[in-house]
């Protein structure tokens, strides 16, 4: 972005903060920081609760299970065959994408200021 803050594909990618592009997101694997070690931003706000597992079922779906009806109706190979393409490409695909997806939809959070809804009364 031009203020200098990264933008969200950037902050998926690279797992750093949603403002300063340079403190880390993460603790661990999937676990967010208290805050950015950089810049203080109190992560606090950020909930991507279930929509990077939403979004990776529904592409690594897609994909897989568009090659499974390929490879069976172009070479009808035994199911082995099948375990041993379909089974490591599903955990690459699954695993290799939770972390930039919570880190998308988190700097998506930051970016459009999401909260959580109120009722007015």
């Amino acid at each position: 972005m031009s203020d200098g803050t990264p933008s969200s594909i950037e902050v998926g990618l690279k797992g750093c903060c949603p403002r300063c592009g340079k403190g880390k997101l993460y603790d661990g694997f999937l676990t967010l920081a208290p805050e950015c070690d950089a810049c203080g931003l109190d992560y606090s706000f950020a909930d991507s609760g279930d929509g990077p597992a939403v979004f990776i079922m529904m592409i690594a779906g897609f994909i897989i299970v568009g090659l499974v009806l390929w490879v069976e109706f172009t070479w009808s190979p035994p199911y082995w065959v099948h375990a041993v393409l379909w089974i490591p490409l599903t955990l690459a695909l699954t695993i290799g994408l939770l972390r930039p997806l919570k880190g998308w939809l988190v700097a998506q959070q930051f970016c459009h200021r999401a909260e959580e809804g109120r009722l007015d009364k």
